[in-house]
């Protein structure tokens, strides 16, 4: 339940990020930052953590100072670079030696088998994979605070009084940033799925099955993935 509401917070974050850059309307932004706050903070507020509700209050103070002094658009810049760097990070942490790939773990669970009865060749390749993951999501960070840079008229740039050489819109940002990237990810997830069903035939009986089996993993298995 709570990954589901996750979702519809990103979801929602998402929309009201885009629509707050298009509109350069702070309400909205102080909106996006709230959604997010509570996107952050859902887990630990649903198990009563202490820290988490006592970060409420804090939280809004803050957003009620940056609303204030005009800077309310300024932590949108950021938050894609910082979330898609987080993940890349993530992606490529699980290749330390010792470690298991993630896309490694996700397929042992998938085929209910260990690492070393998984085959040495989906082995390398669900590797493989981890690392591409891990490389398209650095690039996209980068690409996402480069963009944030030399955006205006209230790009990160801009508010430092520097008018960048090369500049873009705020809106074109924002097409990028919040909804671009998820196409870009989403293609790459359909471009990856084919070439494994061609290179592992029978794996799958067609995309929809390959999904169903994903969600059959279970919060259990999301919740300890995540860690």
């Amino acid at each position: 339940m709570i990954l589901g509401l996750q979702l519809l917070l990103a979801i929602a974050y998402a929309a009201l990020a885009h629509l707050s850059t298009h509109h350069d309307d702070p309400r909205i932004a102080v909106a996006a930052l709230v959604v997010l706050v509570l996107l952050v903070l859902v887990q630990p507020l649903a198990r009563r953590a202490l820290w988490a509700w006592l970060s409420l209050p804090l939280c809004a103070l803050a957003i009620g100072w940056l609303f204030s002094h005009g800077l309310v658009a300024v932590p949108l810049l950021l938050v894609p670079v910082a979330f898609i760097a987080m993940v890349s990070w993530w992606f490529a942490r699980s290749l330390r030696p010792g470690s298991i790939p993630l896309i490694t773990r996700i397929a042992c669970a998938m085929e209910a088998t260990s690492v070393d009865e998984l085959g040495d060749d989906l082995r390398r390749y669900t590797r493989a994979l981890t690392a591409a993951w891990a490389w398209l999501l650095a690039g996209l960070a980068v690409i996402n605070l480069l963009l944030a840079m030399i955006s205006v008229p209230n790009g990160l740039l801009a508010e430092l009084g520097v008018l960048p050489p090369v500049t873009i819109s705020q809106t074109q940002w924002s097409w990028f940033a919040n909804i671009l990237n998820y196409g870009i990810m989403g293609g790459f997830f359909v471009l990856e799925y084919n070439t494994r069903k061609r290179r592992f035939p029978g794996s799958h009986r067609n995309f929809i099955d390959f999904l169903r089996r994903m969600s059959a993993l279970g919060p259990a298995f999301w919740k300890d993935f995540l860690r």
